[in-house]
């Protein structure tokens, strides 16, 4: 999972160093591209199966969709404005995710976590703001952003009983491929800014296969760890994402976050970790009531 935080943002510079020439769909598209090659040797390695459901084949197409849309909002967004800044709002997710399970599958929410959601969108705020100030409407792109990857994980979670992680992800690259490519082929000569392909150029290839390679790469440390350790447990060291994402942005592009963003930065971490906390307290409450249920 630290292997995650440390290359995530790696995937975020390689994106934002190469909207400066080559189009955002057409990065959003690379990421899938590269990403499927990657991991088809792995696939075939481990025997993973080819066959689905028609539900799951549609489960795949719906999981891709809003990881490409998620995408595109978030490459979008750093292509103008700093990664530390777009990845807080960014990590608003989790109490989306919280709302969005309430509200889809009775998931007990009680109202400390709503009280600690409702603070940790205070806390986006604080980004937003100055942000929205400075960049305009792109600020947006990144709450967009934590909206559809809280759809993408609510899929992931209904498909992860029937479907082992490297053919989800190779399906999921594929079927990406599928979604984007035929928009930027329409795209091609219409000088839309963000879609409108063109010809890479010198290091911008080497930055192309960087959003793939680091998506990929950083992913499946994500799926491994997730195979070793609950989510309950590895989901403080997530916001260890946010710290190398201030630190490359700094390196890399001289942005630093200032005290407005910080203060937002904190906020959104230490609601975000009180919602994980109280989760986990929850989930300890429901396996004791369990185990004195089983032994009547």
């Amino acid at each position: 999972m630290i292997a995650f935080c440390v290359l995530a943002p790696l995937l975020d510079v390689a994106s934002k160093l190469a909207t400066a020439t080559i189009p955002v769909g057409q990065v959003t598209l690379a990421r899938f591209v590269v990403q499927g090659a990657l991991m088809l040797p792995i696939a075939l390695a481990l025997g993973s199966a080819w066959r689905m459901s028609a539900r799951m084949a549609g489960l795949v197409m719906l999981r891709a969709l809003f990881l490409v849309l998620s995408t595109y909002c978030f490459i979008a967004a750093i292509a103008i404005m700093p990664i530390a800044d777009a990845l807080a709002i960014v990590f608003v997710e989790p109490f989306i995710l919280l709302f969005l399970g309430r509200l889809l599958f009775g998931d007990e929410v009680g109202p400390r976590r709503i009280a600690a959601s409702v603070v940790g969108f205070g806390g986006a705020l604080l980004v937003i703001q100055p942000a929205f100030a400075t960049f305009g409407a792109v600020t947006l792109y990144p709450l967009g952003t934590a909206f559809l990857f809280a759809f993408y994980m609510l899929v992931t979670r209904a498909m992860s009983t029937g479907m082992h992680p490297v053919a989800m992800q190779l399906h999921t690259s594929l079927a990406g491929i599928l979604l984007c490519l035929p928009v930027i082929l329409w795209a091609e000569g219409t000088g839309i800014a963000d879609l409108d392909p063109v010809w890479p150029e010198g290091l911008a290839w080497l930055w192309l296969f960087g959003v793939g390679f680091w998506a990929g790469v950083s992913h499946m440390c994500m799926t491994y760890a997730l195979k070793f350790a609950p989510s309950a447990t590895l989901a403080p060291l997530h916001y260890f994402e946010i710290v190398v994402a201030v630190a490359l942005g700094y390196l890399v592009f001289g942005d630093f976050p200032n005290a407005m963003t910080w203060a937002g930065i904190v906020v959104i971490t230490g609601s975000g970790l009180y919602v994980i906390w109280r989760e986990r307290l929850g989930a300890k409450a429901r396996a004791t009531r369990s185990l004195t249920d089983a032994s009547f």
